[in-house]
């Protein structure tokens, strides 16, 4: 199976030779997320590692959609989220609200979570759980919701 730096490689050739300069320039940046981790841990990363930066590269953008939204700039806000959207292919398939909540739910019962003193120890245990099927925000809002 090729890895997803394997995958992030061959979908940029694939931009480059269809001229898709959004596709190009969001994988690159990706790309150079990736590398610039390697270099700092001086190691390969693992699959795992790669998803994480692949995810903090969407929440830095989702991040920066709010700050486009909020000084009225829609050509950069859908400039981001065409990124994102580009980025969203290599994530693992996203949980449904629903099925979020029966993890959050089967979790609280597993830790034996009560109130919100006991969060810490909860989301220790979930976010192995979703790590990069959920948004860490949804994931922490929910939470919040159902520890009472």
């Amino acid at each position: 199976m090729n890895s997803l730096k394997d995958k992030l490689m061959n979908d940029l050739k694939i931009a480059m030779k269809a001229k898709d300069k959004l596709k190009v320039d969001t994988i690159r940046m990706a790309n150079a997320a990736i590398k610039n981790a390697e270099i700092n841990g001086r190691k390969e990363l693992t699959e795992d590692q790669v998803l994480d930066i692949l995810a903090k590269e969407i929440k830095m953008r989702r991040d920066s959609l709010v700050e486009y939204r909020k000084a009225n700039r829609p050509e950069a806000v859908e400039k981001i989220e065409q990124e994102i959207n580009i980025l969203m292919v290599y994530m693992p398939a996203q949980l449904s609200e629903q099925e979020l909540r029966t993890v959050i739910q089967e979790t609280i019962q597993q830790t034996g979570a009560q109130g919100s003193k006991d969060m810490g120890k909860l989301m220790g245990a979930l976010m192995p759980k979703v790590k990069g099927k959920a948004d860490g925000k949804l994931v922490s809002s929910m939470v919040k919701e159902l520890l009472v």
